[in-house]
């Protein structure tokens, strides 16, 4: 009987062990998916197709501008989910873009928000060649800069992308990463 005590314990612990980590990376699982939720999926689904953007972009973007918060107001005055600034909204719903003609109180209806702020993340995508860190840039910094950092050697990196940002932009900078770390995390938790 002892010969098989040791061997039996052995393979015990390691049952115990392997499950004891299974329900560890459960929970942690489990609390990412509380920290990253895809709340407004309805939307965010619809468009996605629409407009042809990936949907890990647009959940991070709102993740990372307002944590989900329909009525999120930054201190530059840019409201709602997406963080749309009224004159920018205006803008995308003129004749010029998609001629529906929003008053910024709509900016803070989710459906509206997510439509425009994904509509924007595709005319970006179109002007700035798909590629995600310059559209993340423009959508933070202002599409003007960024198409004047790509005329810039300080700052180009001469393959079409960005190698680094003037000094007074250090938020948008960050944004980038932010968002760049936040699509990892959507992609690794859902898709």
């Amino acid at each position: 009987m002892n010969r098989y005590r040791r061997p039996l314990a052995i393979i015990l612990i390691f049952v115990i062990s392997l499950t004891v980590g299974l329900l560890v990376d459960l929970c942690w699982s489990s609390l990412e998916r509380v920290a990253y939720p895809q709340k407004y999926s309805e939307y965010v689904e619809k468009y996605s197709k629409e407009f042809n953007i990936p949907e890990d972009l647009i959940y991070a973007t709102i993740k990372v501008e307002s944590s989900f918060e329909p009525e999120a107001i930054s201190r530059a005055g840019a409201r709602g989910l997406m963080q749309l600034m009224p004159s920018t909204f205006e803008w995308l719903t003129s004749d010029e873009h998609l001629g529906e003609h929003l008053t910024p109180n709509m900016l803070y209806d989710p459906e509206t928000n997510i439509r425009y702020g994904v509509y924007y993340l595709k005319y970006l995508y179109t002007k700035f060649g798909y590629n995600g860190d310059l559209v993340s840039a423009a959508y933070n910094g202002g599409e003007g800069n960024v198409a004047e950092w790509l005329l810039d050697e300080r700052y180009a990196d001469g393959d079409g992308g960005l190698r680094d940002y003037p000094d007074d932009f250090d938020e948008t900078k960050n944004y980038v990463k932010k968002i760049r770390k936040t699509r990892e995390t959507y992609q690794k938790l859902y898709y």
